[in-house]
């Protein structure tokens, strides 16, 4: 089974930050979200703050809007705007059993995934009723998710835009590649 982190790594961005931009243009007093939604990824991101912390701090806020959206059309409207920053290395070598692990909601990944004909998918949970994030795939959660629905599948190959973050990952997988634009390094 080859594993993929999905932002930066197939996709060409952080799709949970054009996510974002895609709401903004539905309803532009999101912008008032703008700076503490980007100073809060930035720390994630660079490591300064826990993913506990994150969670405390920056889901209650994601989790207001959650009820907002319309979970049947709004993925569709979206990546009918974002299908091309899928990279093109991807579909050269996808198989049939890959897997993608992202932090990057439930109802947003199933569109693409479907698209794609990506069967295997672990992604952060939304409950579409409440808007509560009931399981965020991120850091140690994908080990998690990964041993919970995976336990008995080996990971041949794992590419991640983040080999700090995807650590324990890169550790399961027999080799492992790091993606950085267009570019692909193996480091394992």
């Amino acid at each position: 089974m080859n594993v993929y982190d999905f932002d930066n790594t197939i996709y060409d961005g952080e799709s949970c930050y054009d996510l974002f931009r895609f709401y903004l243009k539905k309803d532009p007093a999101l912008l008032k979200f703008m700076p503490v939604v980007v100073k809060g990824f930035a720390r994630y991101k660079k490591g300064y703050i826990s993913l506990n912390e994150m969670i405390e701090k920056y889901v209650p806020i994601a989790e207001q809007k959650l009820k907002e959206i319309d979970f049947e059309n709004d993925p569709k409207a979206f990546w009918d705007k974002h299908m091309h920053k899928i990279k093109p290395f991807y579909k050269q070598q996808q198989q049939e059993d890959d897997l993608i692990i992202t932090a990057s909601p439930d109802f947003h990944m199933k569109e693409i995934c479907c698209r794609l004909g990506i069967h295997n998918y672990l992604t952060t949970k939304v409950n579409q009723q409440s808007g509560k994030i009931e399981f965020a795939c991120i850091r140690e959660n994908k080990i998690t998710a990964f041993r919970e629905q995976y336990a008995k599948a080996d990971i041949e190959n794992f590419y991640t835009d983040s080999p700090e973050n995807d650590a324990p990952l890169i550790e399961l997988a027999k080799h492992a590649f790091v993606v950085k634009g267009n570019q692909i390094t193996q480091v394992k």
